[in-house]
C-alpha cells in the first residue's frame, strides 16, 4: 500500500486506528480454549469487531513466536484471513528486525515476499546496510524505531552528542539518506507528549506509527497536536485497551466499543 492510497483509508474511515494484535494464549477468554486454535479464533473475532473503525492491524511476531509452530500458523492464517477479508487493511509486522545486509535481505523476503505485508518494524541499531534491504519493495515500509515509550527508552534515545543533538534525532535525520516518507515511517512513543514538536522539526512529512495510546496512557490529543500534519502522518496503535477490553463472552463487542471510542476521538482530530 502507497501512501496517496493509506492517506485516503484515513480521510475516508475518519480514523488512523491501527489495532495491536498481541494476542498472549494466556490472557484470552477462557471459552476459546476449547478451540482447534485459540489465537486465531480470537483474532478472527477482535479483526471482524473492529474492522470498521481502524486502518490498520499490528501482528506482534513475539506472542506467536512463542508458541512455536502452532504460533506461526496462526500467525499465518491471521495474515490469510486479513488480505482475503480486509484487503484495504494497512498490514503492520512488528518484528524489530535489523541485522547485517544478507541477514536483513532474508527478513525483507520472509515479510514482504512470502507474507506480503505492507510494513515491518526495523531496528536501526546497526546502520545503514541493515536497514537498506528492505527498502528495495515497491509499495512496502520500513518502520525504524526512533523514540519509544518504554522506561528504557532514556537509556539511549535521549544521549546527546557534542552538537546537542539527541540519538533519536540523528537516527531519523541520517535514516532520510536511505529512505523517504514514501517508504519509511518513525515508531514514536505516545508517552513522549510535546516531544514529538522536536521529532516534526527533523521529519515533518513522515508518517509516525504511535504506540501507548489507552493501556500505556498515552493522550491522544497531544499526540494529535504536536504530531499531525497536513495529510494526518499517524497511525495510533493500541493494543491491550482494545484487545483486552473484557475477557468474557463478549470480549469482541467490548473491543468494538474502546475502538469506536478511539475513532470517534480520531474523527474530531482530522
Amino acid at each position: 500500500m502507497n501512501r496517496t492510497e493509506l492517506v485516503k483509508q484515513i480521510f475516508d474511515k475518519k480514523s488512523f486506528l491501527c489495532v495491536g494484535l498481541d494476542t498472549d494464549i494466556k490472557k484470552i477468554p477462557e471459552l476459546l480454549l476449547k478451540e482447534d486454535d485459540p489465537v486465531f479464533a480470537f483474532n478472527k473475532a477482535i479483526i471482524d469487531s473492529t474492522a470498521p473503525y481502524c486502518v490498520a492491524y499490528k501482528p506482534n511476531l513475539a506472542f506467536y513466536e512463542a508458541l512455536g509452530v502452532k504460533g506461526i500458523a496462526a500467525f499465518e492464517k491471521t495474515i490469510k484471513y486479513l488480505k482475503e477479508y480486509y484487503p484495504s487493511h494497512f498490514i503492520i509486522a512488528d518484528a524489530k528486525r535489523g541485522d547485517i545486509g544478507n541477514t536483513s535481505a532474508m527478513y525483507a523476503r520472509t515479510f514482504f515476499e512470502e507474507y506480503d505485508l505492507d510494513a515491518l518494524t526495523v531496528a536501526p541499531y546497526m546502520g545503514e546496510d541493515s536497514v537498506t534491504p528492505f527498502l528495495g519493495y515497491k509499495g512496502k515500509w520500513v518502520i525504524l524505531l526512533a523514540l519509544t515509550s518504554n522506561k528504557g527508552s532514556h537509556d539511549f534515545q535521549l544521549a546527546e552528542n557534542v552538537d546537542g543533538e539527541l540519538l533519536f534525532e540523528k537516527v531519523i535525520r541520517k535514516s532520510q539518506q536511505w529512505g523517504n516518507d514514501e517508504n519509511m515511517m518513525y515508531v514514536v512513543g505516545a508517552t513522549q507528549g510535546k516531544m514529538f514538536e522536536d521529532i516534526r522539526r527533523v521529519a515533518p512529512n513522515h508518517f509516525l506509527l504511535v504506540p501507548g495510546v489507552g493501556a500505556q496512557g498515552g493522550s491522544l490529543q497531544e499526540v494529535c497536536k504536536y504530531g499531525m500534519i497536513k495529510d494526518c502522518g499517524l497511525l495510533v496503535n493500541s493494543s491491550r485497551g482494545i484487545i483486552y477490553a473484557s475477557n468474557g463472552e463478549d470480549f469482541a463487542e467490548a473491543a468494538a466499543q474502546k475502538a469506536k471510542d478511539l475513532q470517534q476521538q480520531m474523527a474530531e482530530e482530522l
